[in-house]
Protein backbone atom coordinates (compact mmCIF):
# COMPACT_ATOMS: atom_id res chain seq x y z
CA UNK A 1 0.00 0.00 0.00
CA UNK A 2 2.79 2.66 0.83
CA UNK A 3 4.16 2.04 -2.52
CA UNK A 4 1.24 3.14 -4.09
CA UNK A 5 1.50 6.84 -6.34
CA UNK A 6 -0.27 9.75 -4.91
CA UNK A 7 -3.44 10.56 -5.99
CA UNK A 8 -2.91 13.12 -8.58
CA UNK A 9 -0.27 11.16 -10.16
CA UNK A 10 -3.03 8.41 -10.53
CA UNK A 11 -5.60 10.78 -11.95
CA UNK A 12 -2.79 12.37 -14.59
CA UNK A 13 -1.80 8.30 -15.19
CA UNK A 14 -5.18 7.69 -16.48
CA UNK A 15 -6.98 11.31 -17.62
CA UNK A 16 -9.44 11.03 -14.72
CA UNK A 17 -10.13 14.00 -14.97
CA UNK A 18 -14.17 14.28 -12.61
CA UNK A 19 -17.22 14.82 -15.13
CA UNK A 20 -19.73 17.37 -14.29
CA UNK A 21 -22.42 14.91 -15.77
CA UNK A 22 -21.15 11.80 -13.38
CA UNK A 23 -21.33 14.10 -10.18
CA UNK A 24 -17.82 13.44 -9.86
CA UNK A 25 -15.87 15.49 -6.90
CA UNK A 26 -12.58 13.55 -5.99
CA UNK A 27 -11.49 14.13 -2.27
CA UNK A 28 -7.33 13.77 -2.03
CA UNK A 29 -6.92 14.36 1.20
CA UNK A 30 -5.34 11.27 3.02
CA UNK A 31 -6.49 11.93 6.85
CA UNK A 32 -10.02 13.03 5.31
CA UNK A 33 -10.28 9.72 3.54
CA UNK A 34 -9.24 8.10 6.82
CA UNK A 35 -11.20 10.13 8.82
CA UNK A 36 -14.50 8.65 7.05
CA UNK A 37 -13.46 5.39 7.08
CA UNK A 38 -13.09 5.78 10.81
CA UNK A 39 -15.89 6.83 11.59
CA UNK A 40 -17.92 3.85 9.66
CA UNK A 41 -16.80 2.24 13.06
CA UNK A 42 -15.52 -1.67 13.90
CA UNK A 43 -16.01 -3.12 10.27
CA UNK A 44 -14.05 -6.36 11.39
CA UNK A 45 -16.07 -9.13 9.67
CA UNK A 46 -18.08 -6.87 7.51
CA UNK A 47 -18.11 -6.42 3.68
CA UNK A 48 -17.91 -2.88 2.77
CA UNK A 49 -19.23 -1.26 -0.22
CA UNK A 50 -18.39 1.89 -1.75
CA UNK A 51 -19.70 3.49 -4.56
CA UNK A 52 -18.15 6.08 -6.99
CA UNK A 53 -14.70 5.50 -5.75
CA UNK A 54 -12.96 7.35 -8.23
CA UNK A 55 -9.19 7.39 -8.14
CA UNK A 56 -9.32 5.66 -4.83
CA UNK A 57 -8.65 7.79 -1.77
CA UNK A 58 -11.26 6.55 0.31
CA UNK A 59 -10.53 3.01 -1.05
CA UNK A 60 -7.50 3.22 0.39
CA UNK A 61 -8.52 4.10 3.44
CA UNK A 62 -11.25 1.05 3.62
CA UNK A 63 -8.51 -1.65 2.94
CA UNK A 64 -6.52 -0.21 5.46
CA UNK A 65 -9.26 -1.08 7.90
CA UNK A 66 -10.05 -4.19 9.39
CA UNK A 67 -12.57 -4.61 7.00
CA UNK A 68 -13.06 -9.07 5.86
CA UNK A 69 -13.44 -7.44 2.42
CA UNK A 70 -14.16 -4.33 0.18
CA UNK A 71 -16.38 -4.11 -3.10
CA UNK A 72 -15.94 -0.61 -5.22
CA UNK A 73 -18.76 -0.12 -7.59
CA UNK A 74 -17.69 2.54 -10.22
CA UNK A 75 -19.56 3.55 -13.02
CA UNK A 76 -16.44 5.04 -14.99
CA UNK A 77 -14.48 2.95 -17.00
CA UNK A 78 -11.47 5.17 -16.33
CA UNK A 79 -11.71 5.03 -12.72
CA UNK A 80 -12.01 0.90 -12.83
CA UNK A 81 -8.21 0.89 -14.31
CA UNK A 82 -7.42 2.88 -12.37
CA UNK A 83 -8.19 1.50 -9.47
CA UNK A 84 -6.12 -1.63 -10.83
CA UNK A 85 -2.76 -1.33 -9.31
CA UNK A 86 -4.62 -0.34 -5.71
CA UNK A 87 -6.57 -3.88 -6.12
CA UNK A 88 -3.50 -5.50 -7.19
CA UNK A 89 -1.96 -4.19 -3.25
CA UNK A 90 -5.03 -5.27 -1.35
CA UNK A 91 -4.02 -8.64 -2.02
CA UNK A 92 -7.56 -10.42 -2.43
CA UNK A 93 -9.72 -8.40 -0.16
CA UNK A 94 -10.80 -5.62 -2.79
CA UNK A 95 -13.02 -6.09 -5.56
CA UNK A 96 -13.52 -3.36 -8.41
CA UNK A 97 -17.17 -3.65 -10.16
CA UNK A 98 -17.69 -1.59 -13.06
CA UNK A 99 -21.71 -0.75 -13.02
CA UNK A 100 -24.39 1.57 -12.31
CA UNK A 101 -24.92 1.91 -8.82
CA UNK A 102 -28.61 2.63 -9.02
CA UNK A 103 -29.23 -1.02 -10.62
CA UNK A 104 -26.27 -2.76 -8.66
CA UNK A 105 -27.72 -5.44 -5.68
CA UNK A 106 -25.29 -5.53 -2.91
CA UNK A 107 -26.08 -8.32 -1.06
CA UNK A 108 -26.14 -10.78 -3.57
CA UNK A 109 -22.16 -9.69 -4.03
CA UNK A 110 -21.77 -9.82 0.05
CA UNK A 111 -18.94 -12.39 0.72
CA UNK A 112 -20.24 -12.12 4.63
CA UNK A 113 -23.09 -11.97 6.54
CA UNK A 114 -23.10 -8.16 7.37
CA UNK A 115 -22.25 -5.30 5.26
CA UNK A 116 -21.83 -1.62 5.58
CA UNK A 117 -21.94 1.29 2.94
CA UNK A 118 -18.86 3.85 3.46
CA UNK A 119 -19.28 6.30 -0.09
CA UNK A 120 -18.77 9.82 -0.82
CA UNK A 121 -21.63 9.58 -3.10
CA UNK A 122 -22.07 11.41 -6.46
CA UNK A 123 -24.27 14.13 -5.65
CA UNK A 124 -26.51 13.65 -8.82
CA UNK A 125 -27.48 10.00 -7.31
CA UNK A 126 -27.32 10.35 -3.80
CA UNK A 127 -30.80 10.26 -2.89
CA UNK A 128 -32.40 7.47 -5.53
CA UNK A 129 -29.30 5.77 -3.52
CA UNK A 130 -30.49 6.46 0.08
CA UNK A 131 -33.97 5.31 -0.75
CA UNK A 132 -32.48 2.20 -2.71
CA UNK A 133 -30.80 1.46 0.62
CA UNK A 134 -33.17 2.15 3.25
CA UNK A 135 -35.21 -0.46 1.64
CA UNK A 136 -32.65 -2.88 1.46
CA UNK A 137 -32.44 -2.24 5.79
CA UNK A 138 -36.02 -2.99 5.44
CA UNK A 139 -35.90 -5.97 3.61
CA UNK A 140 -33.48 -7.51 5.45
CA UNK A 141 -33.03 -6.70 9.15
CA UNK A 142 -29.64 -7.24 10.40
CA UNK A 143 -27.56 -7.59 7.37
CA UNK A 144 -26.48 -3.77 7.31
CA UNK A 145 -24.36 -2.63 10.24
CA UNK A 146 -23.97 0.46 8.77
CA UNK A 147 -24.08 3.56 6.41
CA UNK A 148 -21.32 6.64 6.02
CA UNK A 149 -22.37 8.27 3.27
CA UNK A 150 -21.40 11.89 2.15
CA UNK A 151 -23.83 13.84 0.95
CA UNK A 152 -24.24 18.08 0.12
CA UNK A 153 -24.84 19.41 3.24
CA UNK A 154 -28.33 20.21 2.38
CA UNK A 155 -29.09 17.38 1.54
CA UNK A 156 -27.29 16.17 5.26
CA UNK A 157 -29.94 18.47 7.00
CA UNK A 158 -32.63 16.78 5.31
CA UNK A 159 -32.16 13.50 6.79
CA UNK A 160 -31.50 14.44 10.19
CA UNK A 161 -34.11 17.01 10.10
CA UNK A 162 -36.48 17.48 13.73
CA UNK A 163 -40.14 18.09 13.02
CA UNK A 164 -41.62 21.40 12.78
CA UNK A 165 -38.09 22.40 11.20
CA UNK A 166 -37.76 23.87 7.66
CA UNK A 167 -35.31 21.00 6.44
CA UNK A 168 -37.89 18.00 7.92
CA UNK A 169 -39.18 15.91 5.00
CA UNK A 170 -39.57 12.89 3.40
CA UNK A 171 -35.52 11.88 3.63
CA UNK A 172 -36.25 12.54 7.33
CA UNK A 173 -38.92 10.35 8.09
CA UNK A 174 -37.83 7.51 5.97
CA UNK A 175 -34.70 7.45 7.10
CA UNK A 176 -35.09 8.58 11.08
CA UNK A 177 -37.84 5.46 10.47
CA UNK A 178 -35.60 3.00 10.04
CA UNK A 179 -32.13 4.51 11.11
CA UNK A 180 -30.31 6.10 14.06
CA UNK A 181 -28.94 9.27 12.19
CA UNK A 182 -26.16 11.78 12.65
CA UNK A 183 -24.23 14.43 11.29
CA UNK A 184 -20.23 13.73 11.80
CA UNK A 185 -18.58 16.09 10.44
CA UNK A 186 -18.09 18.69 7.14
CA UNK A 187 -16.30 18.95 4.82
CA UNK A 188 -15.44 22.30 2.41
CA UNK A 189 -15.46 22.61 -0.93
CA UNK A 190 -12.03 23.04 -0.78
CA UNK A 191 -11.33 19.74 0.45
CA UNK A 192 -12.11 18.42 -3.31
CA UNK A 193 -11.13 18.46 -6.87
CA UNK A 194 -12.83 20.18 -8.68
CA UNK A 195 -14.22 22.17 -5.28
CA UNK A 196 -17.80 22.46 -5.90
CA UNK A 197 -20.15 25.29 -4.73
CA UNK A 198 -21.59 23.49 -1.79
CA UNK A 199 -20.35 22.05 1.83
CA UNK A 200 -20.47 18.61 2.16
CA UNK A 201 -21.43 16.49 5.53
CA UNK A 202 -20.80 12.83 6.23
CA UNK A 203 -23.76 11.09 7.56
CA UNK A 204 -23.59 8.01 9.84
CA UNK A 205 -26.53 5.67 9.85
CA UNK A 206 -27.13 3.01 11.69
CA UNK A 207 -29.59 0.75 11.31
CA UNK A 208 -32.27 0.39 14.35
CA UNK A 209 -34.05 -3.00 14.96
CA UNK A 210 -37.08 -4.02 12.60
CA UNK A 211 -40.81 -3.54 14.80
CA UNK A 212 -42.90 -7.12 14.09
CA UNK A 213 -45.57 -5.18 12.70
CA UNK A 214 -43.96 -2.48 11.15
CA UNK A 215 -45.92 -0.81 7.89
CA UNK A 216 -44.72 -1.78 4.37
CA UNK A 217 -41.73 0.33 2.79
CA UNK A 218 -43.80 1.26 -0.23
CA UNK A 219 -46.36 2.52 2.42
CA UNK A 220 -44.84 4.78 4.01
CA UNK A 221 -42.74 6.09 0.79
CA UNK A 222 -46.32 6.57 -0.32
CA UNK A 223 -47.51 8.81 2.45
CA UNK A 224 -45.22 10.72 2.76
CA UNK A 225 -44.40 11.90 -0.79
CA UNK A 226 -48.52 12.59 -0.77
CA UNK A 227 -47.77 14.54 2.03
CA UNK A 228 -44.69 16.67 1.24
CA UNK A 229 -45.36 16.96 -1.99
CA UNK A 230 -47.79 19.55 -1.30
CA UNK A 231 -46.36 20.45 2.37
CA UNK A 232 -47.93 23.79 2.63
CA UNK A 233 -51.21 22.80 2.47
CA UNK A 234 -53.29 21.30 5.84
CA UNK A 235 -53.00 17.64 6.08
CA UNK A 236 -56.89 17.20 5.12
CA UNK A 237 -55.95 18.40 1.66
CA UNK A 238 -52.63 16.77 1.11
CA UNK A 239 -53.67 13.47 2.83
CA UNK A 240 -57.43 13.41 2.17
CA UNK A 241 -56.85 9.84 1.00
CA UNK A 242 -56.06 8.72 4.86
CA UNK A 243 -58.49 11.25 6.19
CA UNK A 244 -61.14 8.92 7.82
CA UNK A 245 -57.69 7.29 9.38
CA UNK A 246 -56.83 10.86 11.39
CA UNK A 247 -59.20 10.52 14.40
CA UNK A 248 -58.00 6.45 14.96
CA UNK A 249 -54.48 7.88 14.49
CA UNK A 250 -54.75 11.24 17.02
CA UNK A 251 -54.14 13.43 14.18
CA UNK A 252 -55.38 16.86 13.71
CA UNK A 253 -56.46 17.79 10.34
CA UNK A 254 -55.65 21.05 9.83
CA UNK A 255 -51.89 20.10 10.66
CA UNK A 256 -48.91 20.53 7.94
CA UNK A 257 -46.66 17.31 7.16
CA UNK A 258 -43.59 19.36 9.27
CA UNK A 259 -45.70 19.13 12.04
CA UNK A 260 -46.71 15.23 12.14
CA UNK A 261 -43.70 12.99 13.42
CA UNK A 262 -41.88 9.89 12.81
CA UNK A 263 -44.40 8.16 14.69
CA UNK A 264 -47.43 9.40 13.48
CA UNK A 265 -46.89 8.93 9.94
CA UNK A 266 -46.04 5.57 11.26
CA UNK A 267 -48.87 5.30 12.99
CA UNK A 268 -50.87 6.20 9.82
CA UNK A 269 -49.49 3.31 7.39
CA UNK A 270 -50.39 0.70 10.00
CA UNK A 271 -53.95 2.16 10.33
CA UNK A 272 -54.20 1.54 6.38
CA UNK A 273 -52.75 -2.18 6.73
Amino acid sequence: MDDLPPLRDVIAAHDLRAEKKLGQNFLLDLNLTEKIARQAGDLSGVHVFEIGPGPGGLTRALVKSDAAHITAIEFDPRAVEALQDLKEAAQGRLDIVEADALKADLLPLAKTGQIAVAANLPYNIATPLLIQWLEMIYDHPGRVRSMTLMFQKEVAQRITAQVKTKSYGRLSVLSQWLCETKICFDLPPAAFTPAPKVTSSVVQFVPKEKEQDAPAFKAVEKITEAAFGQRRKMIRSSLKDYADLFEDCGLDETKRAEELSVDDFIKLAKARL
